[in-house]
Formats: structure tokens, C-alpha cells, sequence
């Protein structure tokens, strides 16, 4: 058996008083039923917990013992509503999200400043992932929602058979991502694709982000250029890094520029930019009050 927290309430009064009298009136009960707690309480413990005289109530060393530890379980006991109100409201708990590298490039440290502001006691875990990744974390539900690049334009709620709901946050034109000292780029402003050298290409692969990747040479086509591919990666600072490596030209969403890397310039394009579009993908049947929150903040902007 355990001690009821009434039982401990009882104690914690008669050890702050040191006195039945005086407990029994702050406890707004008589002293006998008070009297009958503490002993069920010592017969429960098998240890008696006060020294009882005509002249004095004191603890022994039992119920000093008890003393800190009966306030502790009170207190936390008397906190669990909050918490339990907290939990149910989305101010408090747990949010798993995981997000693509264009999106820590971009938009989320200003959604992470605007959501820590207004739930500051929920407990952010975050990991950067690719999107196809994400859609599988999300389905075994090993995390709660993804900053994602949609596998096709238009149609998000066609991820995995809409078991995923989708809310489009921002659509970005693609820049000229390049290495310096190229004679196409000796002007400032922007350039146009047909006057690049023919330097291969550096692409996210095809099955990473296909509406991305489609979008790339869909570009490069229009403006009557068919590129090589070089090589693929599947982060933008690593195609980044071999831009700046001479391993070839990229294009990449404008908020990727905010990574600056020696050997390396952007460029906004003549041609028609193509926009890369990111957004939130989550499970429709998660009910968490954590996620709820989160969404009604992204949908207010």
C-alpha cells in the first residue's frame, strides 16, 4: 500500500505545527480523525514519525526524513492540473519536426523564434532530413511534421495516398548558383542561362525531390540549353560546396545565397525563374494538441 495524499497533507501540517490542536484547526477537521491519520500513516511506514508528550509534539528521525519528501510529492501533486491543462491546450509537450536544408536556409529560424515565443514550454526536437526521407518518419509517426519540398507541384495531398495533410509555406524562385570568375558573370546583375558555358550540372537526385529536379531542367530547356548532369547530391550544402569545388553550376531555391561560401556567386536569372515550393506535411490523424498549435501559428501569417 501507499500513502494517500490526504494522509501526507495531514503530516506535513502536524510537522509545520508541531501541535494537533492547532493542525486539526488549519485542516478544518477535529483533532481525533486527524490523530487516527498520522497513526495509519506511521503503521503504514512501520516507523513512528512523531515524538508525542503533554509538553511537546516533535519529528523523529523517520519523519524528518519524510518531511521534505511529502512537500515535494504535494507540490508536484498540486501542479498536475496545470500540466495536465498545458498538455491539453499545445502549450506544453513535445513537437518532433524535421525539416529540409532550403528550409533552415530560409523560413524556419523565424517560425522557430515565432513559435518559442508563443509556446516557450514546448520541447522542440529537430532534425534536418531530405523529403522522401521525412514522408517515411512520418508515416511510422517517428515524428510529428516536415518542412517539405512536395513530390509534385499542385498535388500534396497525393503524398502517400493522402495519409499526409499538406499546408504550401513559401514559393522561391531559383538562382544561378555558380562558380566566381566565369566571363558570363564579369557584369553584375542578372544573367541568362544560354550564356553559361556548358559546365555540368549539380542537381538534388530525381528521386530525393522529383518536382524540384523537374523544375531544374524544365529551365534549362526553355531557355534552349541541354545540360549534363555531373553530379548529384542530396543536401544543398554539399552541392553547394562542389560548386565552389569547380565541379560545375547548380541552380537553387534564393534562400540557399544566405550560404556563403568562398568561390562561389549567386545570380538571380533573366529567364523565367522557376519557383521551388516548400511546405508542412503531417500525419491527418495526428491529434496532438502540440501540433494543432503549431499549425493555427503558420496559418495566421
Amino acid at each position: 500500500m501507499h500513502p494517500e495524499l490526504r494522509q501526507l497533507r495531514h503530516f506535513v501540517t502536524v510537522a509545520e505545527e508541531l501541535h494537533f490542536g492547532r493542525a486539526a484547526r488549519r485542516l478544518h477537521m477535529t483533532q481525533p480523525p486527524l490523530s487516527q491519520s498520522i497513526a495509519n500513516l506511521e503503521e503504514l511506514f512501520k516507523a513512528p514519525l512523531f515524538v508525542r508528550n503533554r509538553r511537546m509534539v516533535g519529528l523523529t528521525a523517520a519523519g524528518a526524513a519524510l518531511l521534505p519528501e511529502a512537500r515535494r510529492i504535494l507540490e508536484e501533486a498540486a501542479a498536475l492540473p496545470e500540466l495536465v491543462r498545458r498538455a491539453a491546450s499545445g502549450e506544453a509537450g513535445r513537437l518532433a519536426l524535421s525539416f529540409v536544408s532550403t528550409a533552415g536556409l530560409g523560413m524556419l529560424p523565424d517560425v522557430l523564434r515565432r513559435y518559442r515565443a508563443a509556446f516557450p514550454a514546448v520541447r522542440l526536437v529537430l532534425q534536418e532530413a531530405t523529403s522522401d526521407v521525412q514522408f517515411e518518419e512520418l508515416l511510422s509517426g517517428r515524428i510529428d511534421a516536415g518542412f517539405v519540398i512536395p513530390p509534385q507541384p499542385g498535388m500534396p495531398d497525393a503524398m502517400a495516398d493522402g495519409a499526409l495533410a499538406y499546408l504550401k509555406i513559401v514559393d522561391e524562385p531559383l538562382v544561378l548558383c555558380a562558380p566566381s570568375g566565369l566571363p558570363a558573370l564579369s557584369q553584375p546583375g542578372p544573367v541568362r542561362l544560354r550564356d553559361l558555358p556548358p559546365l555540368p550540372l549539380v542537381i538534388f537526385p530525381r528521386a530525393v525531390a522529383p518536382s524540384l529536379h523537374d523544375a531544374i531542367l524544365a529551365a534549362f530547356r526553355a531557355a534552349g540549353v541541354l545540360p549534363t548532369i555531373g553530379q548529384e547530391a542530396i543536401q544543398m550544402q554539399t552541392i553547394v560546396s562542389l560548386v565552389s569545388g569547380g565541379m560545375g553550376l547548380a541552380l537553387v531555391p534564393q534562400s540557399v545565397s544566405n550560404l556563403m561560401r568562398p568561390g562561389v556567386e549567386y545570380r538571380a536569372l533573366i529567364d523565367p525563374a522557376p519557383l521551388a515550393e516548400t511546405g508542412l506535411a503531417w500525419r491527418r490523424d495526428n491529434d496532438s494538441p502540440v501540433l494543432k498549435g503549431f499549425l493555427e501559428l503558420l496559418k495566421r501569417d
